[in-house]
C-alpha cells in the first residue's frame, strides 16, 4: 500500500516545446500492459515536480483493440489533455498511425524497433528480453527506460521509480530498462519544475479513501465501468481499515445489501454505472420511504443501455435526480477532480447520515479512472456529523416526526427498542397503514428533509469561481469538465462557474458567482444540456451551449476553439 493512503486515512500547446509542461502518449493492444506503464511515466514526471493528469482510452475488449494513454504534466494543476504531444511511446505500428494527428515537429517517437519500420528512435525490444532472459510484458521497462534517456531523465530518477512502484522484479526491470536507456543520447531533455513530488490517485481511489475517512463499514457493489476501481481498491484496502466489502450477484442485491448494512447501524456505500443503477431505482425508493441513510456512486458513460461502456459521458444527471418513484429527499455531489472527489465523498456520508436519504456521488469515467495529483495538505480533517440518536425514551419511534424530519434512530440489538423500517406507508412507529390522516403527515413528514438538507449545506461552498473573477463572460460547467473549462477559461479571459453540489440545486450561489456576467455558456457532455436545463429552470438564461457527446472528453484546444466559434 503507498505510503500516502496510511497518511490521507489518519488525518495551447505551441509548436515550440514547452520547459514547464509536457505531454506523452503511449499506446499498444489490449494485454500490452498500457495502464501499468502510462502510470509509470506519470511517476517519472512526477519525480520531476510535474502536476500530473493522466487519461486512460481503450474498448471493451479483455485483448487486442488498441489502448493507449496520455499523460500530461504542467508546474500548475492540470485536469484535461491537449491536442498534441510532445513524446509518442509506440509499442506497435498501429500506435504511430491512430496518433499522427497529434505530432508536432519536435514531436519524439520511441519505439518497440520488432514492430514498427522506419521509427525514429527504435528499440530492439525481442532482443533486449532475450538478452536479460525476461518476459513480454517487461517490454514496457525498454520503452520507459529508452523514453527517460530521450527526456533526459536522469537514471537515478528511473530506479528509484521502478523499485518503489514495481517492487516485484523490479532489478531485472531495471536491467531491461537499463539496457535500452543506454541506446540514445538526449533528445529533448525536459526540465524539472521547482515543485515537490505529491500524490498520485485516480478519481475512484480518491472516492474510496473519502468514504474511508467518513468511518465507512461496508461497501457493496456489482463490477460495472467505470466504477469498479473503487470496490477493487476498497477490497484491497478492507483489513487495513476494516471494512466488509462484498460483490453480490447483481445489481438488485447491491442496493439491497447495502440498506440491510444500514439499517444495521453500519455506515455504508454502494457502485455502479447508468445501466447498473437502473436495476437499483425500487431500491432507492425503498431507502426513501424507510428513511435509510445510503451513499450511492454512479460513475457515468455513454449510453443509453450498453452504449460505449468504456467511455466517458455526462448523460444520467437527470436519470439520477428524478429516479425512483415518488416523492422524496437526496443529495447530489458532482466533484471535479480527485482532490473534490475524496472530500466531498467523506461529506456525502456525513450528509446521508445526519439527513437520513439517499446522497449520490455523480463521477464520470475521466473523472473515475483519471490520475490526479493530490496534495495532502488540502485534505482537513473535518468534524464529523454525529447521527441524531435515540435518547432511550419509551417508547420508541422509529419515524417520530420532528420539526427538521429527522427521526431518532435506534438499531436491531437496542434495548427497549422495537425497530421497524418500512416500505408500506406507516405511521411514526413504522406500523403499516393507509389512513389519509397519517399518510399526509407522513409524506410531508419525509419531505421536510429537503429543507433539513439545504440547511446543512448552507455551511458549504457548494459553487466554485475561477478564471478571470470580472470577466463579462462566463462558462457554466460541473463534474470533470472543470479543468478543461479553467484552462480554457484563463487563455480567452473567461470566468468560469461550477456547482458542486446539484441537488438540491444551489441557485443563490451561481447567481451570486454570475453577478456582472452578461453572456453565459454551458459546457457539458451530453447532447441535452441536462444541467443547463436545470439552471434555466431556476431562471439563469444560457446563452449559449457548447456540448459534445462522442465519449470523449474535450481537450483544451477544442473548448478554445469551439467558445471562439460562440463568439466570445
Amino acid at each position: 500500500m503507498p505510503n500516502y493512503l496510511a497518511a490521507l486515512a489518519a488525518s495551447e500547446h505551441k509548436e515550440d516545446f514547452k520547459m514547464n509542461e509536457v505531454s506523452v502518449l503511449i499506446g499498444g493492444k489490449a494485454g500490452d500492459g498500457i495502464n501499468s506503464a502510462g502510470a509509470m511515466v506519470a511517476q517519472l514526471l512526477n519525480h520531476l515536480g510535474y502536476r500530473i493528469y493522466l487519461y486512460f482510452d481503450y474498448p471493451s475488449l479483455i485483448r487486442g483493440g488498441h489502448n493507449f494513454a496520455i499523460i500530461r504534466g504542467s508546474e500548475q494543476d492540470v485536469g484535461a489533455c491537449r491536442n498534441h504531444v510532445d513524446f509518442i511511446l509506440a509499442l506497435n505500428e498501429d500506435t504511430i498511425e491512430r496518433h499522427k494527428e497529434k505530432c508536432i515537429q519536435k514531436t519524439v517517437i520511441i519505439s518497440n524497433k520488432d514492430l514498427v519500420k522506419n521509427g525514429a528512435y527504435g528499440i530492439p525490444i525481442k532482443a533486449i528480453l532475450a538478452k536479460q532472459n525476461a518476459p513480454v510484458i517487461m517490454g514496457n521497462s525498454a520503452l520507459l527506460g529508452g523514453f527517460a534517456k530521450a527526456a533526459g531523465i536522469e537514471w537515478e530518477v528511473v530506479e528509484a521509480v521502478f523499485r518503489r512502484h514495481i517492487p516485484k522484479d523490479a532489478d531485472l526491470n531495471l536491467a531491461v530498462a537499463k539496457n535500452a536507456f543506454d541506446l540514445f543520447d538526449p533528445v529533448q531533455p525536459i526540465n524539472k519544475c521547482e515543485n515537490g513530488s505529491q500524490s498520485l490517485i485516480s478519481g475512484n481511489e480518491a472516492i474510496g479513501l473519502g468514504l474511508i475517512r467518513s468511518g465507512l463499514n461496508a461497501y457493496v457493489s456489482y463490477p460495472m465501468t467505470p466504477s469498479s476501481g473503487v470496490l477493487h481498491f476498497l477490497a484491497e484496502q478492507k483489513e487495513r481499515f476494516g471494512i466488509t466489502v462484498v460483490h453480490p450477484e447483481n445489481e438488485i442485491a447491491v442496493i439491497l445489501m447495502g440498506l440491510g448494512f444500514a439499517y444495521a447501524g453500519k455506515k455504508s456505500a454502494i457502485g455502479t454505472s447508468g445501466g447498473g443503477f437502473c436495476l437499483m431505482t425500487e431500491g432507492l425508493s425503498l431507502a426513501g420511504m424507510a428513511e435509510i441513510p445510503i451513499v450511492i456512486i454512479v460513475s457515468q458513460r455513454t449510453g443509453p443501455s450498453t452504449g460505449l461502456p468504456t467511455y466517458t459521458g455526462q448523460s444520467d444527471l437527470k436519470f439520477v435526480l428524478h429516479a425512483g418513484q415518488g416523492e422524496f429527499p437526496r443529495m447530489i455531489v458532482a466533484p471535479g477532480d480527485a482532490q473534490e472527489a475524496l472530500y466531498w465523498s467523506e461529506r456525502a456520508m456525513d450528509i446521508a447520515w445526519e439527513c437520513q436519504c439517499p446522497v449520490f456521488i455523480l463521477a464520470d469515467k475521466t473523472l473515475s479512472e483519471g490520475i490526479y495529483s493530490l496534495d495532502p495538505e488540502k485534505v482537513r480533517n473535518n468534524p464529523k456529523a454525529v447521527p441524531l440518536l435515540w435518547d432511550g425514551r419509551i417508547p420508541y419511534r422509529r419515524y417520530n416526526n420532528t420539526a427538521s424530519g429527522v427521526s431518532p434512530m435506534a438499531f436491531p440489538g437496542a434495548k427497549d427498542a422495537v425497530v421497524k423500517v418500512n416500505s408500506y406507508m406507516h405511521d411514526e412507529a413504522g406500523i403499516t397503514v393507509e389512513d389519509a390522516e397519517i399518510s399526509n403527515e407522513m409524506t410531508k413528514k419525509r419531505l421536510k428533509k429537503w429543507e433539513t438538507v439545504i440547511d446543512v449545506m448552507q455551511g458549504y461552498s457548494l459553487v466554485t469561481q475561477s478564471g478571470k473573477p470580472d470577466a463579462s463572460t462566463a462558462l457554466l460547467c460541473w463534474g470533470s469538465t472543470n479543468g478543461v473549462c479553467k484552462e480554457a477559461a484563463t487563455e480567452l479571459g473567461l470566468r468560469v462557474v461550477r456547482p458542486i453540489v446539484l441537488a438540491p440545486f444551489p441557485v443563490g450561489q451561481i447567481k451570486k458567482s454570475l453577478v456582472g456576467v452578461k453572456r453565459l455558456i454551458a459546457v457539458e457532455e451530453n447532447l441535452t444540456a441536462q444541467m443547463a436545463a436545470i439552471a434555466e429552470r431556476h431562471g439563469i438564461i444560457i446563452h449559449e451551449k457548447i456540448l459534445r457527446y462522442d465519449g470523449r472528453p474535450f481537450t483544451v484546444e477544442e473548448l478554445v476553439s469551439r467558445v471562439k466559434e460562440a463568439g466570445i
